[in-house]
Formats: C-alpha cells, sequence, structure tokens
C-alpha cells in the first residue's frame, strides 16, 4: 500500500511524521535485536504502538521499513551543499580532509554499525538487507566522494579516474578500522583522532594522486572570493 502524503504544513500531517518517526525507530530496535528474518510487522506496530494497518500505510512493508531506516542514516553521508570548490590543492585537501572526517565519524557511529552487522548476519537468510545498505547508504558517500574528484580533476587538480581515485581514498581512509569496529575489538575514535586519521588518509591520497604536470604550468586558479 502505498504511503500516504505527508503534509508538514497541517497538524495532521505533523502527527503523522511523528507516527512514523516513532514507528521507524522501533522497527530500527527490532531489527537489531532479532535479524531481520526474525523480525515481525506485529511485533513492529506493536513496540510503536500503533495498528498493522496504520504500519502499513504510513511506512510499508517489513522491506520498505528496514529501506526507510537506512535511508534516514544515509543522509548524513551525502554531500553538504556548502563544499568550496576546488580550485587549488589545498582546498581541495581541506575538503577531502573534512569530508571524510564525516564518514568516519557517521559510519562509526553505534547505530549505523548496527545496521553493517544486521547485514551480515541476514547475508543468507534475507540478502536484501545488505543490497538495501549498499545501494542507499554505501552510494550516497560514492557518488558525494565522485563528485569531489570530478570537480578535482577538472580543474585540474587530480590526474586518475573518478572511480578509481574513489575506491583509494576510502581504503586508505578506513585501513582496518572498520573490521576492528564490527568484531567490537576496536574503540570507536573520537572526534580528534577522526580528523586527524581524514588529515593522513587525504595527504597519503594526494602523494599517490599528484597535480598533472600540464596543470602545474597552467594559469594559477584563484580561490579569493570576488570582492564587492
Amino acid at each position: 500500500m502505498a504511503a500516504r502524503s505527508i503534509s508538514k504544513q497541517s497538524p495532521e500531517g505533523a502527527d503523522e511524521i511523528s507516527v512514523r518517526q516513532r514507528i521507524l525507530g522501533a522497527a530500527f530496535k527490532v531489527f537489531t535485536e532479532n535479524g531481520y528474518a526474525g523480525t515481525s510487522t506485529l511485533e513492529i506496530a506493536t513496540r510503536a504502538r500503533v495498528s498493522k494497518r496504520e504500519l502499513y500505510a504510513v511506512v510499508g512493508n517489513k522491506q520498505e521499513m528496514l529501506i526507510a531506516c537506512i535511508r534516514e542514516r544515509a543522509k548524513r553521508l551525502e554531500m553538504p551543499a556548502d563544499v568550496p570548490e576546488p580550485c587549488d590543492r589545498e582546498t581541495l585537501a581541506r575538503t577531502l580532509a573534512t569530508f571524510g572526517a564525516q564518514l568516519l565519524r557517521e559510519i562509526s557511529d553505534p547505530t549505523v554499525l548496527a545496521v553493517f552487522r544486521l547485514a551480515i548476519a541476514e547475508a543468507v537468510r534475507a540478502p536484501e538487507v545488505a543490497r538495501a545498505l549498499d545501494s542507499i547508504g554505501g552510494e550516497a558517500s560514492r557518488v558525494a566522494l565522485r563528485e569531489i574528484m570530478i570537480r578535482a580533476r577538472s580543474a585540474g587538480l587530480l590526474g586518475g579516474p573518478p572511480v578509481e581515485m574513489v575506491e583509494q581514498f576510502t581504503g586508505l581512509l578506513w585501513g582496518n578500522l572498520m573490521v576492528g569496529l564490527l568484531l567490537r575489538v576496536t574503540d570507536r575514535p573520537n572526534p580528534r583522532r577522526i580528523a586527524q586519521h581524514a588529515r593522513e588518509a587525504t595527504a597519503a591520497f594526494l602523494q599517490i594522486y599528484p597535480q598533472p604536470d600540464e596543470a602545474k604550468t597552467a594559469r594559477k586558479r584563484s580561490c579569493n572570493p570576488a570582492t564587492s
């Protein structure tokens, strides 16, 4: 059943948003506790204090609820609208380090790690969990990074294929950290360590992908905003 349209302008719409948030919160808790295959819509409805009919009307079936849970968290992995245009290597380094720190911070969040553990645990019985996590959550960060790489290449700051550079950067950024976090043998890094690690990964990445020689001899681009 299609979810009803939600109007944020009306009290009824606000109530429905609240119900949706309550359903997704309950669904996420049940998913992580019981696994995807072991979760019933009845238990989600009971915890969310709604009827099964309302649950299906507001969010949808169990798979749609899982996708909605993942999509809510994936929003935090999108590229911010105010990212500066990479017009020199220093600006590019700051942009990559900032976005890299955001990735480390958001993905190492305990609730996000719980989704990854859920996908791993349900890989055989419910492979749609892993597919949804990769297509929604993983793609959000890949698209954002690919856009940064494309802009940097267009500005003559990088010379590699964007897809390859995205893989290289994420590999340097994560290293063995994700495995350690998933196995609970590594503590989540604090904000200072996250920022430092993102800067180190960025510096290593820029050494692997130096500025093309032809771009170095081109007219120097200015990053200074236009004065009024």
